[in-house]
């Protein structure tokens, strides 16, 4: 398999496709499968590098589902998606049974927000399927998780953990090459903890691995603008173009058309003259 950098190359922006009820912004509004593949193709239009599908809520706060329900939601997506776009197809999951019978469906990249801690069965699952491997921070929980967060250095405490999780995964028989990884902006982390892992990006490129980051819509920005999550289009992109500036390899984004524009207008400006 081609090496994700080579495969991707940066700024990559991978669309978000939520398939269920309870997602933090867009929750319901794709839950029916038509609603979903038309969604995901529109952002295919748009310019979206990868499409992440996900059937479970990792909100702050979230239940989880069973791995029958997750399924249920999001294979009939993936197998229509597969059929209608040369896109690549992503399934944002914890469990190793969904990612199994994602890859049968056509994705070729698992996102993992647990980095393979929640399902031991995972990391086999991934090396077995050759899909590429996105490995999450998470401090505890989705349920938990914003419960007054605590790290020594954030970035460091971070940083060390995604090496590790690599270390694990490769030695679970994932081909190195094929990893990459995403500091969880958001997931069990305050505003400064967030706004950290921004500036001090350049630590977490130390890892090795390509870094996914996301920040579309997160509450971090509302705290920052005291815009709603439905209002934090313009917060979104002054993160990512911060994000892009600092080296991010893939920004994952409830909306890609604006994300590209600015993308595409940064780089026009910063190209040499």
């Amino acid at each position: 398999m081609t090496a994700l950098r080579d495969r991707f190359p940066a700024p990559a922006v991978m669309g978000i496709v939520n398939v269920t009820p309870d997602s933090f912004s867009d929750g319901g509004d794709f839950l029916d499968p038509d609603a979903a593949v038309a969604h995901a193709l529109t952002l295919a239009a748009e310019g979206a590098d990868l499409l992440d599908i996900g059937g479970e809520s990792t909100r702050p706060g979230s239940d989880p589902v069973s791995a029958d329900e997750e399924l249920r939601r999001v294979i009939p997506v993936i197998e229509r998606l597969s059929a209608a776009t040369d896109v690549p197809i992503s399934v944002d999951t914890m469990k190793a049974a969904v990612a199994e019978a994602a890859v049968a469906a056509g994705a070729s990249f698992v996102n993992d927000v647990t980095a393979l801690r929640h399902d031991p069965g995972m990391a086999a699952v991934v090396a077995r399927s050759g899909a590429a491997l996105c490995l999450m921070h998470m401090l505890g929980e989705p349920k938990t998780m914003q419960r007054d967060p605590r790290y020594g250095d954030v970035v460091a405490d971070v940083a060390g953990f995604l090496r590790d999780r690599v270390e694990h995964a490769v030695a679970c028989g994932v081909d190195r090459e094929r990893i990459s990884v995403d500091p969880g902006i958001g997931f069990g982390k305050t505003l400064e903890h967030n706004l950290a892992l921004i500036r001090r990006f350049d630590e977490l490129e130390l890892v090795g691995c390509p870094v996914l980051v996301g920040v579309s819509r997160k509450r971090f920005l509302g705290a920052i603008t005291g815009a709603d999550e439905h209002a934090r289009g313009p917060a979104t992109l002054a993160a990512c173009l911060a994000l892009a500036r600092r080296g991010a390899w893939m920004l994952r984004v409830h909306e890609v058309a604006p994300v590209r524009q600015a993308l595409a207008v940064q780089a026009a400006i910063e190209a040499p003259a």
